[in-house]
């Protein structure tokens, strides 16, 4: 199995990197909706993290792993 996963790096007010991740983005998503999408989170200040608003986006990744599950069960 393959996963793709959009992980998007954000700095808070008090100076920490924040992630939030998006599973299985489109594949067809540009770099510019991709930073589009990050200034709209940072300027309407759509999520908080430990209650510290994010104030920059640092950069985003797609990640894409394939994936290998076992039936552990007995």
């Amino acid at each position: 199995m393959e996963e793709n996963r959009l992980v998007m790096t954000f700095k808070n007010r008090i100076g920490k990197q924040v992630t939030i991740s998006i599973e299985d983005p489109r594949d067809d998503l540009t770099e510019e909706e991709i930073k589009t999408a990050m200034e709209t989170i940072v300027a309407k200040n759509v999520f908080k993290k430990n209650n510290y608003t994010l104030v920059e986006a640092v950069g985003a990744q797609i990640i894409n792993a394939d994936i290998v599950e076992y039936d552990l069960i007995l």
